[in-house]
């Protein structure tokens, strides 16, 4: 039997969404997110055999966060493409808090 003739399968939004969500977790991992208490959420558009997708994430302060941002970019739109096979022709990412240790004790007395 012809593929064509087999059917299609179809990958559900949410799916991609939780692999784009682990993506952005993944490519945060390191001494840049300690302090970091929220976890990436992605929200997804998928049509056919493509998705753009929208990254909420929080960061660790003081860092860079144009690196950040561009590492959860690639991460984001390699593991996508690689486990669904959808082209990501767009990753949006959005710095949704920054997180500080200093600043997370500031109510505990006096920050330098």
């Amino acid at each position: 039997m012809e593929p064509a003739e087999r059917g299609a399968t179809r990958i559900a939004d949410r799916v991609v969404s939780k692999i784009a969500s682990q993506a952005a977790r993944e490519a945060l991992a390191g001494p840049a997110s300690d302090g970091v208490t929220d976890a990436p959420h992605a929200a997804v558009a998928v049509r056919e055999m493509s998705a753009r997708v929208r990254v909420s994430v929080a960061l660790g302060y003081p860092s860079d966060i144009g690196a950040q941002c561009g590492a959860v970019r690639r991460r984001v739109a390699e593991r996508v493409r690689t486990l669904t096979g959808m082209e990501v022709p767009e990753v949006a990412v959005t710095v949704e808090r920054l997180q500080s240790p200093q600043l997370q004790r500031a109510g505990q007395g006096r920050v330098r």
